[in-house]
């Protein structure tokens, strides 16, 4: 087998031979990758043309839910990767890792939709003032670059590796091109397979070369963006390529580092941290066959406790079976290749010339179903490093293996320092149930790591642990780490956008942010600005409101009300020497006083309060005073409806309070959820009237195979059920997803086409009941007659519905929209 490269929109083949890929459990050979023979510049332009044609246009919530599709998508279909990854030597764990672990990036990285304004770029921070009276000013903004990422990722995580980073750049809306390493690039292209068949992403925004690629940075330009992860000295290498400077190309490297994990003083042995550090250090040791970036490498006790660690981690050690990674009693698979397993030998050689091995060897290893002799397996090797001062190597040597080394330390002091010889590293934990040692081993070492991690009796059940990067958080580290961050929420998808200050008067940079700047001008509005759906309200769209006069008696009886006797309010006496001049209105009075003035009454789109999200008292009101309100839309933010919640975005608004002075006064950002445009035509008994008269007895289906009066009876079928009429049938939908299906009904989702109707809705539509269409016609209208009158004399009543189970008239209406109007699109009525 040769692996095939995804690339211009194809699956090509490179020539020659290539570079044989091995089972890690049998040695067998599984096939070839090369990329000889392929235009490497033309992938990437391709990528920086194709590939940005409808990403760079797509907002951050479509792109949020491109990635959450896929997720869904990938993880329905994650078993057939699973067996793929025993081939690498991974284990059940181990692949979780990787496969389920690469497809919660999507998830996460989509969720960061709902922190992303409704728009294809970001506005960063507060508007900045740059003259007085706030008529020139300043912001910032993130827009997509106009390359291509290119990532160049490791042999551990072919999965993980690949979407960690591509969720990323995918949410900045840039394309990627892949170049998994090729002792596991087989995985990744089976994933990537799924993925360009899903057609979930826009063509060009992903392509894969299988195979090893040295001319990839050659022709690397300014917009594009380069990140490795491997070895710190494979990083250096790419780093230095003359391209990434002449361009200014971003170069993020990831790389291999010495990590380590410290055991606190307290932590003595009967305490649960010291049994919690045994623990982990053991799990790092042997996930993935020690195969991970993140292992902890050096294990630094207090020098009084050593013998004891040492033992303790023998008997955890013990326990570790090797074999076959498809058993379910192993507990360790192997190493990627034969080549690794010589790699890590090497290097534990040269550690054993001041180290001693204290647990394991490097000749015999004993397996369960599987041959030693031909896989790539290796028993756990504990090493003790006894001057950890004065032989170094320890710090500067890393076997990528389950390889790690005790050093002993004699106060905290020294535990720092002995961390920081790492010269930096991605992550460092220690474990201590004493927050004072805690604080003062992040302080010292913060510096030198990426991420640390606490550990104790308390977050034991709910940690992470020491070696699971979180793409909420930055995974990077300094030094010999790379230098560079990775995921971290916002800010992982900031490194694929350019930062641009933009200058310009308050309504201009209103137009350009779609974010309202204060001291814009205001749009004013036919009608309240309550009374538009959430498409329809526009950053600048304003009400001004009458006028109240703030009395004495309002100010007590809000004190008597909320309790609030604070001496301004209450206690006129007591004024001296304050910053009050006399009786002073509650704060959230004057909000409250300014929603009373401002909310609009009627029923409408605005379903709902959904809170404050800022708040200033600029001036104190008096009693007498009078205010009025400025109410102003300042952005739009889309959200996911959930439940029985009709379709709604969030609209931030812009309250200013004044007072007869014309003083601002107040300010403050209410955010009202607002619902959405329904998709679909009106359905009524009129509109439905008007459909009916536009159908012909010749009139055919642009899908399915009903005739004009069979789609007509069966309409008026299904509204004789919502009547209750008919109900002598079962709900059709299992149970257990009956809610999920249930809720449905209340998106915009449409009815999809040849959508398969209720067994009982078939069975009942199989022969015409009256002699011609007009007949229908007149009897599908007599039914929604009877279905109106029906729920008004019985308005609390439910009735059956064969899919979507009990509903009220509410939902029947919300199903008989989405059904009439699949039918009469079907039919070109609509």
């Amino acid at each position: 087998m040769k692996l095939q490269s995804y690339i211009n929109g194809h699956w090509v083949a490179g020539q020659g031979e290539g570079t044989p890929m091995f089972d890690a459990v049998t040695g067998d050979t599984i096939g070839f990758s090369t990329t000889d023979g392929l235009d490497i510049p033309a992938v990437l332009e391709y990528g920086r043309t194709k590939g940005q044609e409808k990403l760079r246009k797509m907002t951050f919530q479509e792109r949020g839910n491109m990635l959450k599709k896929l997720a869904l998508y990938l993880t329905k279909r994650k078993n057939e990767f699973y067996e793929i990854s025993y081939r690498t030597g991974a284990t059940k764990i181990d692949s979780w890792i990787d496969i389920e672990g690469g497809f919660g990036n999507l998830f996460a990285n989509a969720s960061l939709r709902k922190l992303f304004p409704n728009q294809p770029f970001h506005v960063e921070g507060d508007p900045i003032d740059l003259s007085r009276g706030g008529r020139f000013m300043a912001h910032h903004i993130l827009v997509p670059k106009t390359g291509v990422a290119v990532h160049i990722n490791a042999f551990n995580f072919p999965i993980w590796g690949m979407l960690e980073k591509c969720a990323v750049n995918w949410m900045a809306g840039m394309p990627a091109v892949v170049l998994p390493a090729p002792q596991t690039a087989y995985l990744t292209e089976a994933v990537v397979r799924v993925i360009i068949d899903s057609g979930i992403l826009p063509e060009g925004c992903l392509q894969l070369l299988s195979g090893m690629t040295k001319n990839i940075l050659d022709t690397v330009e300014s917009q594009d963006v380069v990140t490795f992860t491997g070895s710190a000295h494979t990083g250096r290498l790419l780093k230095a390529h003359p391209r990434l400077t002449n361009e200014a190309v971003p170069f993020t490297m990831e790389a291999d580092s010495l990590n380590c994990s410290i055991l606190g003083e307290d932590a003595v042995p009967g305490t649960p941290e010291f049994d919690l550090f045994v623990k982990e250090v053991r799990k790092e040791m042997t996930v993935k066959t020690g195969q991970k970036c993140t292992a902890i490498r050096r294990i630094m006790v207090p020098e009084n406790l050593v013998e004891d660690v040492q033992i303790a981690l023998g008997k955890q050690l013990d326990k570790v079976t090797i074999g076959d990674p498809r058993l379910k009693e192993v507990r360790m698979g192997a190493l990627v290749s034969k080549a690794q397993v010589q790699s890590v030998k090497d290097q534990v050689s040269e550690l054993a010339k001041t180290a001693q091995i204290v647990y394991g060897n490097l000749d015999t290893v004993e397996t369960i179903g599987a041959d030693a002799e031909k896989g790539a397996f290796m028993k756990p090797i504990l090493m003790r490093e006894d001057n950890p001062f004065t032989n170094t190597a320890v710090h500067e040597l890393e076997a990528f293996g389950p390889v790690s080394t005790i050093m002993p330390y004699k106060n905290l002091d020294e535990a720092i320092t002995l961390a920081q010889m790492g010269k930096g590293s991605l992550v460092s934990s220690i474990f201590t149930y004493d927050d004072t040692i805690a604080r003062d081993y992040i302080v010292g070492a913060a510096s030198h790591h990426g991420r640390i991690l606490v550990g104790n009796r308390e977050n034991a059940k709910v940690s992470t642990g020491h070696g699971s990067p979180l793409p909420q958080l930055t995974h990077g580290g300094p030094g010999r780490a790379g230098g560079g961050e990775e995921m971290g929420g916002m800010r992982g998808v900031k490194h694929y956008m350019q930062r641009c200050a933009i200058q310009g008067t308050p309504t201009t940079l209103t137009e350009v942010t779609g974010i309202y700047q204060p001291n814009a001008d205001y749009k004013e509005t036919d009608k309240h600005p309550f009374a538009y759906h959430w498409e329809d309200i526009k950053p600048g769209m304003s009400l001004k409101t009458h006028k109240r006069t703030i009395t004495d008696t309002d100010i007590i009886n809000f004190g008597n009300l909320t309790w609030d006797h604070f001496y301004a309010h209450t206690d006129i006496t007591s004024l001296d020497g304050s910053i009050f001049e006399k009786r002073t209105a509650h704060g959230y009075f004057i909000i409250s006083a300014a929603a009373g003035l401002f909310v609009y009454p009627n029923k409408g789109p605005v379903a709902a309060n959904y809170g404050l999200e800022e708040c200033r008292f600029l001036r104190p009101i008096y009693h007498n005073d009078t205010v009025y309100v400025r109410l102003t839309c300042k952005e739009r933010v889309d959200r996911d409806s959930r439940g029985t919640e009709l379709p709604s975005g969030i609209v931030k608004w812009f309250v200013e309070v004044f007072d007869q002075e014309d003083e601002l006064v107040a300010v403050a950002t209410i955010l009202t959820m607002v619902q959405k445009k329904s998709p679909f035509a009106d359905i009524n008994r009129k509109t439905i009237s008007g459909y009916l008269n536009k159908l012909s007895e010749e009139a055919k289906p642009e899908w399915g195979t009903m005739s004009a009066q069979e789609m007509v009876e069966h309409l008026e079928y299904s509204v004789r059920v919502a009547s209750g009429e008919i109900q002598d049938f079962e709900i059709e939908t299992p149970e257990k997803i009956l809610e999920k299906v249930h809720e449905s009904i209340y998106t915009h989702t449409p009815m999809p086409k040849n959508y398969k109707a209720p067994k009982v809705l078939e069975d009942r539509a199989k022969e015409l009941r009256y002699e011609n269409l007009a007949e229908a016609k007149v009897k599908l209208l007599e039914a929604y007659d009877e279905f109106t009158t029906y729920f008004k004399e019985n308005p609390e009543t439910t009735t059956k519905n064969a899919v979507f189970g009990i509903l009220d008239k509410f939902e029947w209406d919300l199903v008989h929209t989405k059904h009439f109007n699949h039918h009469f699109e079907q039919f070109g009525l609509i």
